[in-house]
């Protein structure tokens, strides 16, 4: 039987980088760590890190798109994987992400549909 496609929009391949902190972390001195994104819609972000992050968890993200522009979005981790002994991969969905953020992205799944 083949997998079914589950998702509810398609998914981006980026290259950018984005800085996570939890939430309510100390602004003077925030935590952050540096993630790889691997995958991005307007619902959510897949991404590979060397940290252990707690599925449940949410964090307040800086997430650096196509443009060079730069999204303040908060995510939830939804699900987490250990890829080999230094290397997480996670899924997260946006939360409380305004429509006009959701539509930047939207604009470049159809950028995307044109020219694949």
């Amino acid at each position: 039987m083949a997998n079914e496609e589950r998702r509810k929009s398609k998914r981006l391949e980026l290259t950018s980088k984005l800085i996570i902190r939890p939430l309510g972390a100390s602004k003077d001195n925030p935590e952050s760590v540096t993630i790889t994104v691997v995958d991005c819609s307007r619902h959510g972000l897949g991404f590979s890190s060397d940290r252990h992050l707690t599925i449940g968890d949410n964090y307040e993200a800086y997430l650096t798109i196509w443009t060079k522009e730069v999204l303040h979005v908060f995510l939830q981790i939804v699900r987490g994987e250990k890829k080999a002994d230094d290397l997480f991969s996670y899924g997260s969905v946006f939360i409380g992400m305004p429509e006009a953020e959701r539509q930047r992205i939207s604009v470049y799944e159809t950028v995307q549909d044109f020219t694949d």
